[in-house]
């Protein structure tokens, strides 16, 4: 048994991540199949035992979807009304998904500043705790909409790992549209080895350039790591995974290494 399996066996409470990549076709809208399959693997981790809070990217590539809008304007008032559109959108395609389950979903919007205020982070937990007593999986994003530079995360990475902190999560899942961490961008035209087991952090940072983003999405490899580091710190582990590979989360709890743990030893 690999330590990917291992890890997300073991483990009771996990937020999952799930990138605006991992959500999307080829050609940049929703791809609902996706959702539907995360549904499907949520319940059957539920069925297993655990408890899973979800956080999800996607409100935007949901507006312009709804509008049929296949290219995005950069300024911020246009992104901010793409994702007042596209949280309904969003929400309304998980609901579909996880109601062929069985299962109610609830939503948080919050920004970085929720969790910098004690009074406000206390209302977080509770209401997580709450929904997860009460059979809800809870779906967390950014409030894009009303969200400005000094109260944003910049990207959803971020925001997962707060959130897995918050809980005391045993395990954070990164979903992207990549197997994981290669020695080398993949796409370069040279053979990539998938780095399976990451147990020191610095030594991946100097081996290994983190800082584009080409299919890592808006935050790049180096919100993963940040990611990484600020779970690492609680002693939770983190998987980096291929959110388009339907049944991923089941494949490795069945045995796949498909994937990235960072654990730091």
């Amino acid at each position: 048994m690999g330590r990917a399996t291992d890890v997300i066996n073991r483990s009771r409470k996990i937020v999952l991540k799930v990138g605006s990549n991992a959500l999307t076709t080829d050609s940049g809208f929703l791809n609902e199949e996706i959702i539907q399959s995360l549904a499907d693997q949520i319940v059957a981790l539920r069925k297993a035992g655990k408890q899973i809070i979800v956080v999800s990217s996607g409100a935007e590539i949901s507006g312009l979807t709804a509008l049929g809008i296949k290219n995005r304007r950069g300024d911020i008032n246009y992104k901010q009304a793409m994702c007042s559109i596209g949280q309904v959108e969003l929400m309304m395609a998980y609901k579909k998904c996880f109601t062929a389950d069985g299962v109610h979903i609830g939503q948080l919007l919050l920004t970085r500043r929720d969790f910098e205020e004690a009074s406000a982070a206390m209302h977080i937990r509770n209401c997580l705790f709450t929904l997860l007593d009460e059979g809800v999986v809870p779906i967390i994003n950014e409030n894009d909409s009303v969200s400005i530079e000094e109260f944003g995360f910049g990207d959803n990475d971020a925001l997962a790992a707060l959130t897995a902190n918050l809980w005391n999560a045993d395990l954070l899942v990164l979903m992207s549209n990549v197997d994981g961490v290669f020695d080398r961008a993949p796409a370069d035209g040279v053979q990539a080895t998938l780095i399976r087991e990451v147990t020191s952090i610095a030594a991946l940072e100097a081996a290994v350039d983190t800082q584009g983003k080409s299919s890592f999405g808006t935050g790049g490899m180096e919100s993963k790591i940040s990611a990484a580091k600020t779970v690492g710190a609680y002693g939770t582990p983190m998987l980096l995974v291929n959110g388009k590979c339907k049944g991923i989360l089941l494949d490795i709890a069945g045995g796949s290494d498909a994937c990235t743990i960072f654990e730091e030893e």
